[in-house]
């Protein structure tokens, strides 16, 4: 899209350069995932760019600017900031960059939880997220390969590995993250016994 280098413009000066290098190679691994499944890889590269655009923000800012905004946060997502920065930001890009996109403003807004039923490119963005260039967690390298192979082996994959993490630390699980991770698995199923 072309007012991707001005979306890069104001993340730079709103961003950490780690956040901001992040956003660019997730941007980057968006556009190469939709080149592999066949969505329209300058709509990926900008959702991607755009995913994390208030991470760096304090959450109590967050969380002001989505109570202002008439968001509708259930329980779980006032009681976890961590879950802040993909709604706020899926209600920032309407906002501030004039975003109207139900694509791209869903696929910033469940690219941390993920969902049910999530689109194309909602998928493609959840897992760039996952396999951006600077990540060095260990088992990226398999998330890479199921991800060129499976976008839904690849979701499963990462949200084994995140569910996990949650429950090892005491931590909220999102029921959209349940659901997408249901989700995933019966797909995986339903394509293994369609071969």
């Amino acid at each position: 899209m072309n007012r991707d280098v001005e979306y890069t413009e104001r993340l730079r000066e709103r961003l950490t350069e780690r956040r901001f290098i992040h956003s660019l190679n997730v941007a980057d691994s968006a556009r190469e995932l939709a080149g592999i499944y066949g969505y329209d890889p300058e709509k990926a590269y900008t959702a991607g760019l755009i995913h994390d655009c208030c991470k760096d923000e304090p959450a109590g800012l967050q969380l002001s600017y989505m109570l202002g905004n008439g968001a509708q946060l259930t329980e779980c997502e006032i009681n976890t900031a961590k879950l802040y920065h993909s709604i706020c930001g899926s209600i920032y890009i309407q906002k501030e960059f004039g975003i109207d996109d139900i694509e791209i403003i869903n696929a910033v807004r469940y690219h941390t939880t993920g969902r049910k039923n999530m689109s194309l490119l909602e998928k493609i963005v959840f897992i760039a997220d996952f396999i951006s260039a600077e990540r060095d967690y260990n088992g990226v390298e398999i998330m890479r390969e199921k991800a060129a192979r499976s976008l839904d082996e690849a979701i499963v994959e990462g949200l084994s590995f995140t569910i996990k993490d949650l429950i090892d630390a005491g931590r909220i699980v999102h029921t959209d993250t349940l659901d997408a991770y249901n989700d995933a698995i019966a797909n995986v199923e339903k394509s293994r016994r369609e071969r």
